[in-house]
Protein backbone atom coordinates (compact mmCIF):
# COMPACT_ATOMS: atom_id res chain seq x y z
CA UNK A 1 0.00 0.00 0.00
CA UNK A 2 2.88 2.59 0.74
CA UNK A 3 4.74 2.08 -2.27
CA UNK A 4 1.06 2.53 -4.44
CA UNK A 5 0.57 5.93 -2.29
CA UNK A 6 4.17 6.46 -3.30
CA UNK A 7 3.54 5.50 -7.35
CA UNK A 8 0.62 7.75 -7.23
CA UNK A 9 2.40 10.75 -5.71
CA UNK A 10 5.34 10.86 -8.18
CA UNK A 11 2.80 10.26 -10.97
CA UNK A 12 0.39 13.41 -9.62
CA UNK A 13 2.98 15.90 -9.09
CA UNK A 14 5.85 14.76 -10.86
CA UNK A 15 8.38 14.86 -7.82
CA UNK A 16 8.65 12.92 -4.48
CA UNK A 17 5.87 13.65 -2.81
CA UNK A 18 6.66 12.69 1.13
CA UNK A 19 7.72 14.94 3.45
CA UNK A 20 11.42 13.83 4.16
CA UNK A 21 12.39 11.78 6.91
CA UNK A 22 14.54 14.04 9.85
CA UNK A 23 16.97 13.04 12.80
CA UNK A 24 18.55 15.37 14.68
CA UNK A 25 20.53 14.99 17.70
CA UNK A 26 20.00 17.07 20.65
CA UNK A 27 15.94 18.31 22.03
CA UNK A 28 16.65 22.20 21.60
CA UNK A 29 17.93 21.82 17.73
CA UNK A 30 15.14 19.08 17.84
CA UNK A 31 12.91 21.72 18.82
CA UNK A 32 14.09 24.52 16.06
CA UNK A 33 13.15 21.57 13.13
CA UNK A 34 9.85 20.60 14.59
CA UNK A 35 8.99 24.34 13.96
CA UNK A 36 9.92 24.30 11.06
CA UNK A 37 7.94 20.76 9.41
CA UNK A 38 5.24 22.15 11.55
CA UNK A 39 1.60 19.83 10.56
CA UNK A 40 3.92 18.20 7.58
CA UNK A 41 5.86 15.66 10.03
CA UNK A 42 7.46 15.10 13.20
CA UNK A 43 11.84 14.91 13.71
CA UNK A 44 13.18 11.82 14.78
CA UNK A 45 15.24 12.60 17.98
CA UNK A 46 18.69 10.90 18.60
CA UNK A 47 19.68 12.07 21.95
CA UNK A 48 16.89 12.31 24.91
CA UNK A 49 16.94 15.42 26.60
CA UNK A 50 18.07 14.14 30.18
CA UNK A 51 21.46 12.50 28.16
CA UNK A 52 25.05 13.85 27.81
CA UNK A 53 25.24 14.70 24.05
CA UNK A 54 28.70 14.15 24.53
CA UNK A 55 29.07 10.59 24.99
CA UNK A 56 25.59 8.48 24.27
CA UNK A 57 24.95 4.70 22.97
CA UNK A 58 22.38 4.59 20.67
CA UNK A 59 19.20 2.40 21.47
CA UNK A 60 17.65 0.63 18.39
CA UNK A 61 14.75 2.64 17.81
CA UNK A 62 17.18 5.93 17.37
CA UNK A 63 19.53 3.74 15.50
CA UNK A 64 16.73 2.81 12.75
CA UNK A 65 15.49 6.64 12.66
CA UNK A 66 19.11 7.52 11.99
CA UNK A 67 19.44 4.68 8.89
CA UNK A 68 15.76 5.79 7.67
CA UNK A 69 16.80 9.41 7.48
CA UNK A 70 16.85 11.75 4.56
CA UNK A 71 17.87 15.00 6.81
CA UNK A 72 20.08 14.82 9.44
CA UNK A 73 20.79 18.01 11.42
CA UNK A 74 23.69 17.93 14.08
CA UNK A 75 25.85 20.01 16.05
CA UNK A 76 28.96 18.30 14.88
CA UNK A 77 31.35 16.46 16.32
CA UNK A 78 32.46 19.27 18.86
CA UNK A 79 29.74 18.12 20.70
CA UNK A 80 29.44 14.77 20.13
CA UNK A 81 32.36 13.27 18.93
CA UNK A 82 30.49 9.70 18.64
CA UNK A 83 27.91 10.57 16.19
CA UNK A 84 30.38 11.08 13.19
CA UNK A 85 30.61 7.36 12.71
CA UNK A 86 26.60 6.30 12.60
CA UNK A 87 26.10 8.97 11.01
CA UNK A 88 28.50 8.06 8.24
CA UNK A 89 27.60 4.18 8.48
CA UNK A 90 23.58 4.18 9.12
CA UNK A 91 22.75 7.73 7.63
CA UNK A 92 25.53 7.46 4.30
CA UNK A 93 22.51 8.54 2.02
CA UNK A 94 21.39 11.30 3.81
CA UNK A 95 22.57 14.39 3.70
CA UNK A 96 23.56 15.83 7.10
CA UNK A 97 24.19 19.49 7.99
CA UNK A 98 26.67 20.18 10.72
CA UNK A 99 24.63 22.79 12.08
CA UNK A 100 28.14 24.58 13.57
CA UNK A 101 30.13 25.06 10.34
CA UNK A 102 27.07 26.67 8.80
CA UNK A 103 28.08 30.35 7.58
CA UNK A 104 25.11 31.31 9.19
CA UNK A 105 26.07 30.59 13.05
CA UNK A 106 27.75 32.95 15.36
CA UNK A 107 30.53 31.43 17.17
CA UNK A 108 32.41 31.71 20.41
CA UNK A 109 35.46 30.31 21.25
CA UNK A 110 36.49 28.04 23.89
CA UNK A 111 37.01 30.22 27.41
CA UNK A 112 40.00 28.73 28.92
CA UNK A 113 40.88 28.57 33.10
CA UNK A 114 39.06 28.87 36.00
CA UNK A 115 38.19 31.95 35.32
CA UNK A 116 37.37 34.13 32.63
CA UNK A 117 37.59 37.81 31.64
CA UNK A 118 35.18 39.98 30.25
CA UNK A 119 34.64 39.23 26.12
CA UNK A 120 35.22 42.43 24.75
CA UNK A 121 35.15 41.29 21.13
CA UNK A 122 32.87 39.10 19.02
CA UNK A 123 33.83 36.13 17.30
CA UNK A 124 32.13 33.46 14.23
CA UNK A 125 31.96 33.26 10.64
CA UNK A 126 29.56 35.60 10.77
CA UNK A 127 30.43 38.25 13.57
CA UNK A 128 29.91 41.53 11.73
CA UNK A 129 26.41 41.21 12.78
CA UNK A 130 26.64 41.44 16.24
CA UNK A 131 29.66 43.57 16.22
CA UNK A 132 27.32 46.15 18.63
CA UNK A 133 25.62 44.21 20.93
CA UNK A 134 23.51 47.21 21.83
CA UNK A 135 22.33 47.64 18.67
CA UNK A 136 20.89 43.98 18.57
CA UNK A 137 17.40 45.28 17.37
CA UNK A 138 18.98 47.17 14.78
CA UNK A 139 19.08 44.09 12.97
CA UNK A 140 15.40 43.23 13.49
CA UNK A 141 13.90 46.42 13.79
CA UNK A 142 10.67 45.20 11.55
CA UNK A 143 10.76 41.73 12.15
CA UNK A 144 7.17 41.28 10.12
CA UNK A 145 9.79 41.77 6.59
CA UNK A 146 11.54 38.22 7.50
CA UNK A 147 8.60 36.50 5.62
CA UNK A 148 9.78 38.59 2.47
CA UNK A 149 12.88 36.90 2.12
CA UNK A 150 10.69 33.71 1.85
CA UNK A 151 7.52 35.31 -0.02
CA UNK A 152 8.88 33.61 -3.18
CA UNK A 153 11.00 30.60 -2.27
CA UNK A 154 12.46 30.09 -5.67
CA UNK A 155 13.76 33.26 -5.11
CA UNK A 156 15.73 31.96 -2.26
CA UNK A 157 18.18 30.64 -4.12
CA UNK A 158 20.04 33.52 -4.87
CA UNK A 159 21.26 33.15 -1.34
CA UNK A 160 23.00 30.06 -2.62
CA UNK A 161 23.74 30.66 -6.14
CA UNK A 162 21.71 28.30 -7.61
CA UNK A 163 19.85 25.90 -5.23
CA UNK A 164 18.60 23.23 -7.89
CA UNK A 165 22.84 22.63 -7.95
CA UNK A 166 22.72 22.27 -4.11
CA UNK A 167 22.75 18.74 -3.89
CA UNK A 168 26.55 18.80 -5.59
CA UNK A 169 27.29 20.39 -1.74
CA UNK A 170 26.39 17.17 -1.05
CA UNK A 171 27.13 14.54 -3.19
CA UNK A 172 30.22 13.45 -0.87
CA UNK A 173 29.85 14.02 2.55
CA UNK A 174 33.30 14.10 3.33
CA UNK A 175 33.88 16.96 1.12
CA UNK A 176 31.99 19.04 3.27
CA UNK A 177 35.44 19.62 5.58
CA UNK A 178 36.51 21.49 2.75
CA UNK A 179 34.89 24.65 3.58
CA UNK A 180 36.39 24.00 6.89
CA UNK A 181 40.38 23.07 6.58
CA UNK A 182 40.44 20.97 9.20
CA UNK A 183 36.78 20.41 11.24
CA UNK A 184 38.79 19.01 14.16
CA UNK A 185 40.90 21.59 14.48
CA UNK A 186 37.78 24.35 14.70
CA UNK A 187 36.12 21.71 17.33
CA UNK A 188 38.51 22.15 19.46
CA UNK A 189 38.34 25.82 19.61
CA UNK A 190 34.81 26.78 19.29
CA UNK A 191 32.24 26.03 21.97
CA UNK A 192 30.08 24.08 20.52
CA UNK A 193 26.56 24.86 22.61
CA UNK A 194 25.84 27.46 19.69
CA UNK A 195 21.59 26.95 20.43
CA UNK A 196 21.77 28.68 23.44
CA UNK A 197 22.34 31.99 21.51
CA UNK A 198 18.64 32.81 19.94
CA UNK A 199 20.21 34.30 17.25
CA UNK A 200 21.81 31.09 15.64
CA UNK A 201 18.24 29.50 16.32
CA UNK A 202 16.65 31.88 14.01
CA UNK A 203 19.33 31.53 11.14
CA UNK A 204 18.96 27.71 11.66
CA UNK A 205 15.47 27.75 10.77
CA UNK A 206 16.17 29.22 7.44
CA UNK A 207 18.50 26.66 6.78
CA UNK A 208 16.04 23.87 7.82
CA UNK A 209 13.31 25.33 5.84
CA UNK A 210 15.46 25.45 2.72
CA UNK A 211 16.96 22.06 2.85
CA UNK A 212 13.45 20.39 3.50
CA UNK A 213 12.57 22.31 0.25
CA UNK A 214 14.82 21.07 -2.09
CA UNK A 215 13.74 17.79 -0.91
CA UNK A 216 9.88 18.30 -0.67
CA UNK A 217 9.41 21.38 -3.36
CA UNK A 218 5.58 20.60 -3.04
CA UNK A 219 5.87 22.19 0.54
CA UNK A 220 8.34 24.61 0.45
CA UNK A 221 6.34 27.47 0.98
CA UNK A 222 4.67 25.95 3.98
CA UNK A 223 8.73 25.64 5.50
CA UNK A 224 9.16 28.76 4.60
CA UNK A 225 6.07 30.53 6.51
CA UNK A 226 6.57 28.08 9.66
CA UNK A 227 10.00 29.22 9.86
CA UNK A 228 9.29 32.51 9.22
CA UNK A 229 6.95 32.29 12.15
CA UNK A 230 9.59 30.88 14.17
CA UNK A 231 11.54 33.79 13.77
CA UNK A 232 8.80 36.51 14.99
CA UNK A 233 8.67 33.95 18.19
CA UNK A 234 12.45 34.57 18.75
CA UNK A 235 11.55 38.30 18.74
CA UNK A 236 9.22 37.54 21.30
CA UNK A 237 11.43 35.28 23.17
CA UNK A 238 14.58 37.54 23.40
CA UNK A 239 12.38 40.28 24.74
CA UNK A 240 10.92 38.21 27.05
CA UNK A 241 14.70 37.20 28.61
CA UNK A 242 15.81 40.58 28.21
CA UNK A 243 13.39 41.82 30.65
CA UNK A 244 14.09 38.79 33.07
CA UNK A 245 17.88 39.46 33.12
CA UNK A 246 18.02 43.02 32.71
CA UNK A 247 17.81 43.53 36.37
CA UNK A 248 20.60 41.28 37.71
CA UNK A 249 23.16 42.98 35.21
CA UNK A 250 26.68 42.95 36.57
CA UNK A 251 26.15 40.67 39.35
CA UNK A 252 29.11 38.41 39.35
CA UNK A 253 28.24 34.78 39.08
CA UNK A 254 29.77 31.28 38.02
CA UNK A 255 28.85 28.17 36.89
CA UNK A 256 29.52 24.46 37.19
CA UNK A 257 31.11 24.01 33.47
CA UNK A 258 31.06 26.63 30.62
CA UNK A 259 28.31 25.92 28.56
CA UNK A 260 26.10 28.94 29.03
CA UNK A 261 28.78 31.37 26.95
CA UNK A 262 26.38 31.67 24.13
CA UNK A 263 23.55 33.20 26.52
CA UNK A 264 25.76 34.93 28.54
CA UNK A 265 27.22 36.37 25.73
CA UNK A 266 23.82 37.36 24.11
CA UNK A 267 22.78 38.81 26.77
CA UNK A 268 25.04 40.65 28.73
CA UNK A 269 25.29 38.64 31.54
CA UNK A 270 28.85 36.91 31.66
CA UNK A 271 29.91 34.46 34.21
CA UNK A 272 33.35 35.25 35.66
CA UNK A 273 34.46 31.44 35.86
CA UNK A 274 33.61 27.65 35.70
CA UNK A 275 34.58 25.37 38.57
CA UNK A 276 34.97 22.47 36.29
CA UNK A 277 36.52 22.33 32.63
CA UNK A 278 33.64 19.69 30.87
CA UNK A 279 30.90 18.00 32.27
CA UNK A 280 32.90 14.89 31.91
CA UNK A 281 36.12 16.04 34.76
CA UNK A 282 36.09 16.57 37.92
CA UNK A 283 37.79 19.58 39.28
CA UNK A 284 41.58 19.92 40.13
CA UNK A 285 42.25 21.36 43.83
CA UNK A 286 44.05 24.28 42.11
CA UNK A 287 40.88 24.92 39.90
CA UNK A 288 38.46 24.93 42.68
CA UNK A 289 41.01 27.39 44.66
CA UNK A 290 41.34 29.44 41.81
CA UNK A 291 37.87 30.18 41.12
CA UNK A 292 37.23 30.47 45.19
CA UNK A 293 39.69 33.41 45.39
CA UNK A 294 37.92 34.90 42.41
CA UNK A 295 34.04 34.49 43.94
CA UNK A 296 35.82 36.33 46.84
CA UNK A 297 37.26 38.83 45.48
CA UNK A 298 34.03 39.89 43.32
CA UNK A 299 31.91 38.81 46.06
CA UNK A 300 29.89 36.41 43.53
CA UNK A 301 26.71 35.14 45.13
CA UNK A 302 25.30 32.67 42.68
CA UNK A 303 26.75 29.48 41.52
CA UNK A 304 24.76 27.52 38.98
CA UNK A 305 24.19 24.11 38.55
CA UNK A 306 22.87 21.41 36.10
CA UNK A 307 20.22 18.56 36.97
CA UNK A 308 22.41 15.85 36.21
CA UNK A 309 25.27 16.94 38.25
CA UNK A 310 26.24 16.75 42.20
CA UNK A 311 25.91 20.14 43.68
CA UNK A 312 28.03 19.37 47.05
CA UNK A 313 31.08 20.44 44.59
CA UNK A 314 29.75 23.81 44.74
CA UNK A 315 30.30 24.08 48.63
CA UNK A 316 34.21 24.50 48.23
CA UNK A 317 33.51 27.83 46.81
CA UNK A 318 32.51 29.13 49.84
CA UNK A 319 28.90 30.89 50.79
CA UNK A 320 27.25 31.04 47.28
CA UNK A 321 23.52 30.33 45.98
CA UNK A 322 23.27 27.96 43.81
CA UNK A 323 20.65 27.55 41.11
CA UNK A 324 20.11 25.03 38.46
CA UNK A 325 20.01 24.98 34.46
CA UNK A 326 19.13 23.49 32.13
CA UNK A 327 20.74 23.86 28.83
CA UNK A 328 19.43 20.49 26.90
CA UNK A 329 15.90 21.07 28.11
CA UNK A 330 15.93 17.74 30.26
CA UNK A 331 12.60 18.29 32.30
CA UNK A 332 10.29 19.65 29.29
CA UNK A 333 8.46 18.14 26.21
CA UNK A 334 10.03 17.50 23.79
CA UNK A 335 8.57 19.56 20.50
CA UNK A 336 8.32 23.13 18.89
CA UNK A 337 7.80 24.71 22.03
CA UNK A 338 11.10 23.70 24.37
CA UNK A 339 13.29 25.87 22.71
CA UNK A 340 11.28 29.17 24.10
CA UNK A 341 11.01 27.01 27.19
CA UNK A 342 14.28 26.53 27.64
CA UNK A 343 15.59 30.04 27.40
CA UNK A 344 13.18 31.48 29.49
CA UNK A 345 13.86 28.92 31.98
CA UNK A 346 17.25 29.50 31.72
CA UNK A 347 16.68 33.12 32.53
CA UNK A 348 14.34 33.06 35.34
CA UNK A 349 17.19 30.71 37.03
CA UNK A 350 19.96 33.09 36.74
CA UNK A 351 17.58 36.11 38.22
CA UNK A 352 16.30 33.86 41.07
CA UNK A 353 20.02 33.12 42.02
CA UNK A 354 21.36 36.64 41.79
CA UNK A 355 17.92 38.72 42.76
Amino acid sequence: MRNLVVIFGVCANGAWAEVPRVSVDIAPVHSIVAAVMGELGQPDLIVPPGASPHGYSMRPSEARALDQADLVFWMGSGLSPWLEGPIESLAGDATALDLLARPETQVLEVRDGATFEADEHDHGHGGDDHDDHDDHGDDHDDHDDHGDDHDDHDDHGDDHDDHDDHGDDHDDHDDHSDDHDDHDDHAEVVDPHAWLDPENARAWAAVIADELSVMDPDNAAEYARNAAAFSNSINELTDEVEAIVGPIRGRPFVVFHDAYHYFEHRFDVEAVGAISATDAAAPSAARVSELRDKVASLGAVCALTEPQFNPAILDALGEVKLGEVDPLGATLEVGPNLYGQLLANMATSLSNCLK
